[in-house]
């Protein structure tokens, strides 16, 4: 009989807010998960945090992206990042352990996609605005200087070409996101996801729950933020609730957004009835 292989072991294993120091007041300290966090310990290669919109599920995933040090989407790593200015002081309280430090994966809001699209969309017209300035200026040469001179930026757009066929913005925002996706997970990659379901349909989200399966059986580890019913659905993944104040674990079937959503399905018209009578 074969011997099963042994699950790989998760990048991130923990992280833990110091108080060594007394916190300070004000944001990001004041958010009530924040000021009770103490250890978070990472046991399932995909950990999902729910919770109403302000309970500082996307605060956290902010600091922990800062202080791995993670590459994101939009920009060369979250230190270039201005709008991550206000949890930079979260981040340097934050002890991560480590089983093996990893650069690989990203960090990704839902808003940084349109931002990285443009900018993609930025380049690939520049590259070809500099072949045709080539063509140009070596119109009179050879076409092996032609050819050598417009060598790497035949390169460039090949290699995005095959990353994101014409463009990410030459889609849907669905179809483009799911592009970037896949173009963009890799074996023992680190993914920091806050609320990646806002452009995905529910038949795409579907699919993003394979392509999540793929990417776990190649070592991957994800921390996703979210309010999508389908993405907390995923099998075997550690629900963290960010509501009452402190982060604590649940099932799928103890959240409050399942139960709420659930009732609405099977009482629709008593609860349209309720909220839409004038």
């Amino acid at each position: 009989m074969k011997r099963a292989s042994a699950p790989t072991p998760l990048p991130l294993r923990s992280v833990a807010l110091s108080r060594h120091l007394p916190l300070p007041e004000g944001f990001p300290f004041s958010v009530p998960i924040i000021r009770a966090l103490k250890a978070l310990d990472f046991t399932t290669p995909v950990t999902l945090f729910a919770g109403d919109n302000g309970s500082g599920k996307s605060t956290l995933l902010e600091a922990i992206a800062i202080a791995a040090n993670m590459i994101t989407v939009g920009t060369s790593d979250v230190n270039d990042d201005a709008t991550l200015i206000g949890v930079r002081p979260l981040a340097s309280r934050l002890k991560l352990t480590w089983t093996k430090r990893t650069r690989r994966g990203f960090f990704m809001r839902a808003e940084d996609f349109f931002g990285y699209a443009r900018q993609q969309a930025e380049s690939r017209v520049a590259m070809l605005d500099d072949l045709a300035e080539i063509d140009r200026t070596f119109a009179d040469r050879s076409p092996l200087s032609r050819g050598l001179a417009k060598m790497g930026y035949a390169r460039e757009l090949h290699d995005m070409d095959r990353l994101y066929g014409q463009g990410l913005d030459a889609g849907s925002h669905g179809e483009s996101f799911f592009t970037l996706f896949r173009s963009r997970f890799v074996p023992d990659g680190l993914y920091i996801l806050d609320e990646p379901e806002a452009p995905l349909s529910p038949a795409r989200q579907l699919a993003f729950l394979a392509m999540l399966q793929d990417a776990v059986t190649r070592g991957g580890q994800f921390l996703i933020a979210t309010h999508s019913p389908i993405l907390l659905a995923y099998p075997g993944a550690t629900i963290c609730s960010c509501d009452g104040g402190e982060i604590h674990r649940v099932s799928y079937d103890e959240l409050e957004q399942i139960t709420l959503l659930r009732d609405f399905l099977e009482h629709r018209e008593a609860y349209l009835t309720r909220l839409l009578q004038t």
